[in-house]
């Protein structure tokens, strides 16, 4: 293992608390600032940040910005992001002060994505300072608004010259060839005896929590403990207050991609409630057609090709005008087409109990893992590591690379690591800041060849 940033640990670090202080959700646009405040004043960080460190920087009217050194026509592109999800709740520490414990260091967008621009920067200013020949030019891009569509990148693509060639530090290594389908849809009841019901703090993510109101007489309160107990459910209370019955459940937040890590409080709570004999249409139709198995058998989209079977998941559960929503947020496996997903989901969308809305579905992105710059990011990543166990995947997440042509998702997360990016708590280990920035100026410096 080689980590020739061990001695700029300290740097780095400071560097990502300035970063972590903002809240950088999306929230409402203003004249000059697309993605609201908290995204705008962190990139305006980001980029003073660059700027202190030597590198020639540019704000895109706030919907992106970047750092970049070299000369030449050609552009290697670093695509990172600063925007984040909702911090939500059950955190330890304050998510928007950054926080060391031990060889850890915790707060919202320490791992997803704030730390991998620090560590993207460090590795940029330790190429530049080695004195090798650079016939290109480097850029750093900050985006605002990955975790809710990338309309940055795109604002980018239509504004700038085109990158040549690159990565985004926001997926695994050793690398990430592929991503799947984005396939994003809204399901609607049409009659409900449910009063009310919230759940789950964004789409992207399992719905971990779930409050629950139903009239009572309907179903007995040990009938429902008794099958939230045969649940995977973290904890779960069923309370009778005057004449309804109020259930509360908590189970595993995950990121949507991976759905299988998680356990859906709706989920659970719905199949609890037609199990302990609660009549309802629209539980009826939540359980035949999304359910608790992740696969998407319910709206006929369970397929799967070599890299990678489908999953679909549910996560956020509410209610508008007295009927029930839930978005669902699927991936679907990358030799499909738009056109193959749609048609073998619409035969499954409407019954006389519910009905489910297409919102869109994106493109997959695949490159051959023997491309030239799979082969030269993956030998970066073997060259520092050693590790020659794991190999580059494909991926459920969706990343800047297909907003950015030509690039893939290279780290910043280990394989086997655990950040807990997306839920409370999210972690980054010291050394492997300092270690991803080691990675990242072999990846540069190979694509630079």
């Amino acid at each position: 293992m080689i980590n020739t940033f061990t001695h700029k640990t300290e740097d780095m670090l400071a560097a990502l608390a300035r970063l972590v202080q903002y809240n950088s959700v999306q929230g409402e646009a203003l004249p000059g600032k697309p993605f609201g405040e908290g995204p705008a004043a962190a990139l305006a960080e980001g980029l003073k940040i660059a700027e202190e460190m030597g590198f020639k920087t540019v704000n895109l009217d706030n919907y992106c910005g970047y750092a970049e050194m070299g000369e030449g026509k050609e552009i290697i592109g670093i695509a990172a992001h600063l925007d984040i999800v909702p911090a939500g709740d059950g955190w330890d520490t304050d998510p928007f002060t950054m926080t060391r414990k031990g060889d850890k260091v915790y707060g919202r967008g320490v791992s997803d994505d704030k730390g991998a621009v620090i560590a993207s920067l460090y590795a940029m200013q330790a190429v530049k300072e080695s004195g090798i020949p650079m016939n290109k030019r480097v850029r750093l891009l900050m985006g605002c608004n990955e975790e809710t569509g990338s309309k940055c990148m795109e604002y980018y693509v239509a504004h700038e010259e085109p990158i040549s060639c690159g990565f985004t530090p926001d997926g695994n290594f050793p690398g990430i060839y592929g991503e799947k389908g984005g396939f994003g849809l809204i399901a609607h009841s049409k009659n409900t005896r449910i009063l009310d019901i919230r759940g789950g703090f964004v789409s992207n993510a399992v719905c971990h929590k779930c409050h629950t109101v139903i009239p009572a007489g309907e179903v007995t309160v040990e009938a429902l403990e008794q099958a939230l107990n045969s649940t995977p459910l973290v904890s779960f209370s069923v309370t009778q207050k005057d004449d309804t019955v109020v259930i509360d459940a908590q189970g595993v937040a995950a990121h949507a991609s991976t759905p299988q890590l998680g356990v859906n409080a709706a989920g659970y709570t719905m199949k609890a409630l037609q199990d302990a004999g609660f009549k309802d249409d629209f539980v009826r139709f939540y359980n035949e057609h999304i359910g608790i198995t992740n696969d998407g058998a319910g709206l006929g989209v369970k397929i799967e090709d070599e890299f990678g079977a489908l999953t679909m998941n549910n996560g956020i559960i509410g209610m508008k005008d007295g009927q029930v929503f839930a978005t669902l947020d699927s991936r679907y496996p990358v030799t499909y087409t738009p056109e193959q997903i749609r048609e073998l989901a619409t035969p499954h969308l409407e019954d006389e109990n519910g009905v489910v809305e297409i919102l869109n579905i994106g493109k997959p992105l695949f490159f051959p893992p023997d491309s030239d710059m799979v082969k030269k990011l993956v030998s970066a990543y073997v060259d520092v590591t050693g590790d020659t166990e794991h190999q580059p995947e494909v991926i459920g997440g969706g990343t800047y690379a297909k907003a950015i042509p030509g690039i893939i998702a290279f780290g910043c997360e280990f394989p086997g690591a655990d950040n807990h990016i997306h839920d409370a708590n999210e972690s980054l280990p010291v050394e492997e800041l300092s270690l991803q920035a080691t990675i990242y100026q072999k990846a540069i410096e190979n694509l630079l060849a």
